[in-house]
């Protein structure tokens, strides 16, 4: 009995000393809830768009540019995952670019919630500078789609993108 009650104190104690150092058990501060899941790809989704050379009024397709689809995801628990990209195909002679995103190449069974276009890599040194204009820098958000039934395929269109010879010239403060 005193063997049985020098363990129960002695584990008593260490209950207390590994609560206290971090290490043991501890009511957990309350986690922050998951957002709101919205499932954006149940089906593998298509990103189609056109990427330009614009210089004055004069619009050129860029062959050879690329675009990055990045998205986010969340877990089965409805906790998000670390952003993840995709590059698209390079651009065909009319400037056209797909690229694809499907779910069953994601790990851990994420689901993808958001996805935005971006302008990546111009083909171009004399017409390598990208524009803000259809969001093509601060990102094109992925919302309404065409569904391919033949191919399975929620087809999205973003766009389309430009890049200009050079930056427009600051204005000068007088």
């Amino acid at each position: 009995m005193a063997l049985t009650t020098f363990s129960l104190s002695l584990c008593m104690s260490l209950v207390v000393m590994a609560s206290a150092s971090g290490y043991g058990y501890a009511p957990k501060a309350e986690l922050q809830k998951p957002k709101k899941q919205v499932e954006l790809l149940p089906s593998i989704a298509g990103i189609q768009g056109l990427i330009y050379c614009k210089s004055g009024p004069k619009l050129v397709p860029l062959e050879g540019a690329l675009a990055r689809i990045t998205c986010l995801a969340v877990d089965k628990n409805g906790y998000e995952s670390a952003p993840f990209s995709v590059l698209s195909h390079p651009t065909d002679a009319k400037g056209y670019f797909f690229a694809t995103v499907s779910p069953y190449e994601l790990e851990d069974a994420l689901k993808i919630t958001e996805c935005k276009a971006f302008l990546e890599k111009p083909p171009l040194e004399t017409c390598k500078v990208p524009t803000d204009v259809n969001k093509g820098i601060s990102g094109a958000t992925l919302t309404s789609y065409h569904f391919l039934a033949d191919k399975n395929i929620k087809l999205y269109s973003v766009g389309p993108f430009f890049y200009t010879p050079q930056p427009k010239p600051a204005s000068k403060g007088y």
